[in-house]
């Protein structure tokens, strides 16, 4: 379908939010399994929770050498052979016969995750007019996915087990392939280099714009705190006081939704110029939830309070950082978007090591000290970097 004088339909920007929220799932659906995982294989809690950790490795990893080619060839076709694959992906982790195998097929699984990452920017230059609006509603089917995954997976792997989860996820998949194909719309490539200048050209966009700078940082902060948190408050909730299971710390994953819900909303606020503030507000609700972790976490009603606030922190500074970044360059949208990603979710990569590392070394007090501070450098470096720009004005 051509795309000239024409804006998405509601339908069409639902459909590129729940394939958001279906793709990027996967990286998720360990986390409530972990006890599981290491059951079966025989490995530590450490070592089980190095799969969530390589899967976000992985998903960097197709950001920086994938998500480019959004830029030089059919962002249609790029991301059907990226669901075509994360169907053979899916269906291959649930008959792993032994952990190194998982923990390849997991790599292999967050390159394959990317496909929203294709998306959003496809929208943002369609939907120009309402750009924070639309990536909302889509960074909204994200954000669900990412949380609604770890609902949908302890559920699943209580009453079916755990391989059971990447089978339903095999079909999701497939599902949406098909839907892609017919109601997916294409944009003209624009990018007419090789690969390998693609790549260059891609590095140059981080050298090129302090904006891009400050936003991959910010968001590279805030979503380690919010991978730490997410990976270790499994092993938090499993242990004394709580005793719970998989299928019960699944469920916080459904009041975490109550923050992605609001995404359109910030997204609004963005149109309106107002970004700046939205990003220190989302910082400092961050930062609350932190602090609530540190010193009510057993407390149930205080767990849930701070589970909100990080959420709707997190998800108003990513609709935020996206709104803008996606208007710096409309001919280098994929590769603007590249840089962002692929800071955004080594960012979590890293928070997931070092929540393990915390969680290890330190319990649930040294995994929160740690997300105090990664939320006060997200808040620092917001005031600062709004400063450093307004002096190159």
């Amino acid at each position: 379908m051509s795309t000239q004088n024409k804006t998405l339909s509601a339908g069409q920007v639902l459909l590129m939010a729940i394939t958001a929220g279906v793709s990027v799932a996967n990286i998720y659906y360990i986390q409530p399994i972990l006890k599981y995982i290491t059951v079966q294989f025989h490995v530590s809690d450490a070592r089980a929770g190095s799969l969530s950790m390589l899967s976000q490795i992985g998903y960097g990893l197709g950001l920086f050498f994938l998500i480019p080619l959004g830029d030089k060839v059919s962002r249609k076709k790029l991301a059907l052979i990226l669901l075509f694959l994360l169907v053979l992906t899916t269906i291959s982790i649930s008959y792993a016969p032994t952990f190194p195998i998982l923990m390849v097929l997991s790599v292999v699984l967050g390159i394959l995750s990317v496909t929203p990452q294709i998306l959003i920017p496809l929208a943002a230059y369609i939907n120009a007019e309402t750009r924070g609006k639309t990536v909302g509603t889509i960074l909204s089917g994200l954000l669900i996915g990412i949380l609604g995954a770890r609902v949908l997976s302890g559920w699943i792997a209580t009453h079916w087990g755990w391989a059971m989860v990447y089978k339903m996820s095999a079909s999701l998949c497939f599902i949406l392939l098909i839907l892609l194909k017919k109601y997916l719309p294409d944009l003209p490539s624009m990018f007419h280099g090789n690969y390998l200048s693609l790549l260059k050209s891609t590095l140059s966009q981080m050298r090129k714009y302090g904006l891009l700078r400050e936003a991959s940082l910010m968001g590279a902060l805030l979503f380690g705190t919010f991978c730490s948190f997410w990976t270790t408050i499994t092993f938090f909730l499993s242990g004394e006081p709580f005793n719970y299971n998989s299928e019960k710390i699944g469920l916080f994953g459904l009041v975490a939704i109550a923050g992605a819900l609001m995404a359109p909303l910030v997204g609004r606020i963005a149109d309106r110029g107002k970004v700046r503030l939205a990003l220190k507000v989302s910082a400092i609700l961050t930062l609350l939830s932190a602090i609530i972790f540190r010193f009510y976490s057993l407390s149930l009603i205080g767990i849930i309070v701070a589970i909100i606030l990080l959420d709707v922190g997190v998800q108003g500074a990513q609709v935020a950082n996206a709104s803008r970044i996606y208007g710096l360059d409309k001919e280098s949208g994929s590769r603007i978007n590249t840089v962002y990603m692929t800071s955004y979710f080594l960012g979590g990569a890293s928070g997931t090591a070092i929540g393990l590392f915390c969680w290890s070394h330190g319990g649930w007090s040294m995994v929160t000290g740690q997300m105090i501070v990664c939320s006060i450098l997200a808040f620092l470096t917001i005031i600062i970097g709004g400063k450093i720009l307004a002096k190159k004005k």
